[in-house]
């Protein structure tokens, strides 16, 4: 259930990140949408959502400053973080010393396939990250689409984008699809501005999002998949029949045909249809083209 903060007064942990940023002569970059945690409770509550234990691998996304890291460290067996800001790296190399459970990868987590920082073997981990706002999506799909995904990505994110990827039919989006494909998507807790260093224009909030065991789509179909569903959101507010006719470059008789078949009534929005609805239209189309 959606949860909103509505007093947060965290001095201490604010005056410690701009006291360490200080110090080591650091400044959140705008380039990199640094913006630092600085909320204890809000701290808590992504650790509380993580359910991180003394067996759990973790992979942390743009570490900062390590303020979550640290809580990680204290939680889980390892902790992998990868950090692009190579003066954040080194700075916190430095810091977590003492963790021998900690590390530090200096690397865009966009170049960085899962299997390459995962101990060898290891098939099961988490994802729990602040996200720079710009690159929620590809980081998301980077995971979920990995050929090791993870069991579970807790991420902070633009509120806005929170709701979209925790959408229900009528409100879905190609971002929605996306991401509820691969699992269970629910919104922790909403988060003011106020809660970060520098503080941002926009709130944000507290996703979690539970990996499924088994893959809906196999996933040497998936290309196929979102050829469907990118068809679909081309034109949102058109009707699907439409809208699929046009993306897929079909005529209008075969793909009512087909939509027919598979129980979608095709003067429906792409917004309207669930994972089960997109999933059932496309096995019908690749009965209709027969593909095995």
């Amino acid at each position: 259930m959606e949860e909103t903060e509505d007093k947060i007064n965290q001095p201490s942990l604010g005056r410690e990140t701009r006291t360490l940023l200080k110090n080591a002569g650091l400044k959140a970059k705008k380039s990199l949408g640094q913006h630092f945690l600085v909320d204890k409770r809000v701290l808590g509550k992504i650790m509380v959502a993580g359910g991180v234990s003394e067996d759990d691998v973790v992979i942390e996304v743009g570490p900062g400053l390590g303020v979550l890291t640290q809580e990680l460290a204290c939680h889980a067996r390892q902790v992998i973080c990868i950090e692009i800001d190579a003066n954040l790296a080194s700075n916190l190399g430095a810091r977590l010393s003492e963790f021998n459970n900690v590390t530090i990868i200096n690397r865009d987590v966009l170049d960085t396939s899962p299997s390459d920082v995962l101990p060898p073997g290891q098939a099961h981990y988490k994802v729990i990250a602040n996200l720079p706002y710009y690159i929620t999506s590809p980081v998301l799909r980077h995971f979920l689409e990995a050929n090791i995904p993870p069991d579970l990505m807790v991420v902070m994110v633009q509120k806005e984008v929170a709701r979209s990827i925790a959408a229900k039919p009528g409100k879905m989006s190609l971002l929605s699809v996306g991401v509820q494909l691969y699992g269970r998507a629910e919104i922790i807790a909403t988060v003011p501005a106020r809660s970060f260093h520098p503080v941002p224009k926009v709130e944000s909030a507290i996703v979690r999002v539970a990996s499924y065991p088994k893959a809906v789509v196999p996933q040497q179909y998936r290309n196929s998949f979102f050829d469907i569903v990118r068809a679909g959101f081309g034109s949102p507010r058109k009707q699907l029949i439409n809208t699929l006719s046009h993306g897929l470059g079909m005529d209008k008789a075969s793909v009512l045909g087909i939509m027919l078949e598979a129980g979608i009534d095709p003067i429906r929005r792409a917004e309207s249809l669930s994972i089960d609805d997109w999933h059932r239209l496309w096995c019908f189309f690749r009965a209709g083209k027969g593909e095995g």
